[in-house]
């Protein structure tokens, strides 16, 4: 792993944040760092002018940027990858594009990492400003979290969190097409931290949270829990199905054979509801492993953009390595 040549790297994935990604920037280039520090923006083929935007505050850099431009939208985790794949920080912060999480308190949660030596640090929030449909998703996903991933319960999951450059050096290792970020650091270490900070309600438009590939992510690619609990189901009904037919042949023994038709019908459809529903999740498994196996990419650049300052910086490293290794 080469050296880090700076104290931190910002990474932001980009989708529909053309409203608030320049005020964003605009906080976080006023930070002081001591070590310096870099942001890196990951437009996930947003539909609306985010590029454009990036662009523009690309041009007007104040500190070290770069911008990543996927071909399609691949999802959030996929472009987080992306961006880490880009950072050059001695430690790495991933926070979203749309204001919720002030940049004051990347100082804070920075500062945090390097006084407790945890490896990772993740962000809880006193008081959530989402939607109550979002906050119970993120609850119950966190819940989920504590039965299938090998994470200290209660430990709070969120996307605004810190990792050292090992850290990210190690998960970024991981080139399969389904990314689940939280789940590849659980893989790394268990040197996990957590930091209450501010969070405030959203300031530009809707969100864009989704538990669908999030959820499919989690349950199929990082555990192999749904598989046990198919067996312990199916388990379960057969020997519910056995008791069924012990029920049936002494009743039929020792009084008039019931009609049964209604009974039956639904034994059929709850039998056949539970097959399916397992051929679907071991179906979810091997398309998965499909996909995988066919080398489905976990994202596309179409082309990297970085500022002049960012550049004049590599340069200047470039030189300097080239420097010691003439003198070694």
């Amino acid at each position: 792993m080469t050296r880090p040549s700076l104290a931190l790297s910002v990474v932001i994935p980009v989708y529909n944040g053309a409203a608030s990604i320049g005020e964003l920037v605009a906080a976080l280039s006023d930070l002081s760092v001591p070590g310096g520090h870099e942001i890196i923006l990951v437009n996930d083929c947003s539909p609306d002018d985010s590029l454009a935007v990036c662009r523009a505050l690309l041009a007007d850099a104040r500190v070290p940027m770069t911008l990543v431009n996927l071909s399609r939208n691949f999802g959030e985790h996929n472009a987080v990858m992306v961006g880490l794949r880009h950072a050059q920080g001695t430690h790495v912060i991933t926070m979203d594009d749309d204001l919720q999480n002030p940049p004051s308190e990347v100082l804070r949660l920075l500062e945090y990492a390097q006084q407790s030596g945890k490896e990772v640090v993740y962000t809880t929030y006193a008081s959530k400003e989402h939607a109550r449909w979002r906050n119970l998703g993120s609850r119950f996903t966190n819940r989920v979290a504590d039965w299938l991933l090998d994470k200290p319960r209660g430990l709070y999951l969120s996307s605004f969190r810190c990792m050292s450059a090992f850290v990210v050096a190690e998960i970024t290792r991981y080139d399969g097409p389904f990314p689940y970020v939280d789940g590849l650091i659980m893989q790394v270490t268990q040197s996990l931290g957590a930091l209450e900070v501010e969070h405030l309600p959203r300031a530009y438009g809707g969100s864009n949270y989704t538990l669908r590939r999030l959820w499919l992510n989690m349950f199929v690619n990082f555990s192999v829990m749904p598989l046990r609990l198919a067996t312990v189901a199916g388990f379960a009904i057969s020997v519910c199905g056995l008791a069924g037919t012990l029920w049936v042949v002494l009743e039929a023994l020792l009084q008039e054979t019931p009609p049964g038709w209604a009974s039956l019908a639904v034994a059929v459809l709850l039998l056949s509801g539970v097959q399916l529903m397992m051929l679907g999740l071991i179906g979810e498994y091997l398309g998965r492993l499909y996909l995988t196996a066919n080398r489905k990419p976990q994202s596309v650049i179409k082309e990297v953009m970085r500022s002049s300052i960012g550049e004049t910086r590599r340069q200047a490293d470039d030189r300097s390595a080239a420097l010691t290794l003439r003198r070694g």
